[in-house]
């Protein structure tokens, strides 16, 4: 298999300036932003974004949302991608669930989160429920994407065949109904 290199350059630039991406699906609660600050307070930036250049020549995000959000005075390091539209909506699709299918090896967390000094409530709270009592079971889940479903009215008509549910199809969407074919 051959694999492409994908990254043109690393970039400084201020976050403020980097557009969000508009398909952006992730969420961040406000346990996750005090963590990422607490982080960055101790630590400071140690990983890079990742955007694309637009036609404009602006950057558009595709990894690293919060931390614009919530540095958007300071310059940062971006990943400057090759990508098109539909190849960055792939990425910012699996990039993070990605992550989150790797196992956890509780022996070896335990042993490095003991290790971790830190002053921040936030982080230190984090690192304690990645431990928890010790086992797979005690830790959190691992992040599922939060949907934003908008509430929505639909008729389910079950059909004698496939020409009858063709038929009831086609006179309801000439009615103006928005209209999906399903085969259960």
């Amino acid at each position: 298999m051959q694999i492409r290199d994908r990254i043109r350059e690393l970039r400084r630039v201020r976050a403020g300036l980097l557009r969000p991406n508009p398909r952006n699906w992730r969420t961040h609660p406000a346990a996750q932003r005090d963590a990422l600050r607490g982080v960055l307070a101790e630590i400071g930036y140690a990983d890079a974004l990742v955007a694309r250049e637009l036609p404009d020549g602006s950057l558009e995000l595709i990894d690293g949302h919060l931390r614009a959000e919530t540095t958007p005075e300071a310059e940062v390091p971006v990943l400057v991608v090759d990508l098109d539209d539909d190849e960055a909506a792939k990425l910012l699709a699996v990039l993070d669930p990605l992550g989150s299918l790797a196992g956890t090896n509780q022996d070896a967390l335990a042993e490095l989160v003991e290790r971790v000094e830190t002053e921040s409530e936030a982080v230190r709270k984090l690192l304690d429920e990645m431990v928890g009592e010790g086992t797979a079971a005690d830790l959190p889940e691992p992040s599922r994407p939060e949907v934003d479903i908008p509430e929505a009215f639909q008729v389910v008509v079950e059909c004698r065949d496939e020409e009858e549910q063709r038929g009831l199809f086609e006179r309801l969407q000439a009615e103006g109904y928005a209209c999906k074919l399903l085969t259960l």
